[in-house]
């Protein structure tokens, strides 16, 4: 049986570390990054089953019956590995912001509050690509995958 007060810090681990992911600084950020990597560490330990003896021919501990499950205790290994190489690259993105910004907080973007405010294209139902007339564009001929307008090659 799990402990029930080892899954309410679980859960409550990872409600904040979701929270202090959501906000736009990025040293908070990196802490709702740790959170949430430390609650699932707890998560898998909890999940891994009880303790029991060393999962080592011969070993015993005092007064075991049942083998511990090795798979959980290196998935944890693996993921405290992840979480630290992932919050190391971020400390150092926050760095490099924090020296060309003198800020950690990410700004809005001025091209998405520009194309948020444009109204949607229209929708067509490509009837009108094939009246008489229309040119046809073939997207997959060389021209078409070109990233510069064919006035502008080189």
């Amino acid at each position: 049986m799990t402990n029930l007060g080892l899954l309410i810090i679980i859960g409550a681990l990872t409600a904040c570390g979701v929270y202090l992911m959501l906000e736009r600084n990025l040293t908070r950020m990196v802490l709702g990054l740790l959170l949430v990597g430390n609650a699932v560490n707890l998560l898998i330990l909890t999940l891994g089953g009880p303790s029991g003896n060393p999962p080592i021919i011969g070993r015993q501990s005092a007064g075991r019956t049942t083998v511990a499950d090795p798979l959980a205790q290196g998935m944890i290994l693996t993921a405290i590995v992840i979480t630290m190489g992932v919050a190391a690259f971020t400390l150092a993105l926050i760095y490099r912001m924090f020296t060309l910004e003198a800020d950690d907080v990410v700004d809005d973007d001025a091209e998405d509050a520009r194309v948020a405010q444009e109204p949607p294209e229209p929708v067509t139902d490509g009837r009108d690509e094939h009246r008489e007339g229309a040119e046809s564009l073939d997207e997959d001929s060389p021209a078409e995958l070109d990233a510069l307008p064919a006035g502008e090659k080189s």
